[in-house]
């Protein structure tokens, strides 16, 4: 998760310039404390998967791909680092055997497939000009959006 959250910080810093110069890797770098070759990576991954360009050059630098109220932050982290539980997510953990002991019936993939639809759902939802807000204005921004379905409300609030 690490690199999808450091991927994501990056990509906020290309988006406050956005409409303005390019934002370096060191500039962008410095800002979130990060080395130049691991925010120089994730910004590969970023313009990879279209959401930030780069321009060579004196004045170069990383720019949006589209406008911030196009990229959600889901399809930030499906480009930083995929799903959180995908598919093949069962075969990672097959314990001591070549394949896992519940590879025909298994609850836990079953509440895998249903976090990740909800996480999917969620973060779609949610832009980079939404994160434009403040901590704050961005928590009572969240707390008056719809409930996902199926996602279970934390810190004391109803489950759905």
């Amino acid at each position: 998760m690490a690199s999808e959250e450091y991927g994501l910080r990056c990509l906020l810093q290309v988006a406050r310039g956005h409409g303005q110069a390019p934002v370096s890797v060191p500039e962008i770098a410095a800002a979130e404390g990060l080395s130049l070759d691991y925010a120089a990576k994730l910004l590969r991954q970023l313009r990879l998967a279209g959401l930030v360009r780069s321009r060579r050059g004196a004045a170069g630098g990383y720019e949006l791909g589209r406008a911030p109220a196009e990229i959600s932050v889901w399809s930030a982290l499906e480009a930083l680092g995929g799903e959180f539980f995908a598919g093949d997510f069962c075969d990672c953990h097959p314990g001591a055997r070549r394949r896992c002991v519940r590879n025909r019936d298994c609850s836990l993939r079953a509440l895998w497939r249903r976090v990740q639809s909800a996480l999917r759902e969620a973060l779609a939802d949610v832009s980079l000009a939404d994160l434009a807000r403040d901590e704050q204005a961005m928590g009572a921004w969240l707390a008056n959006r719809p409930a996902v379905p199926g996602l279970i409300q934390i810190q004391g609030g109803p489950s759905t």
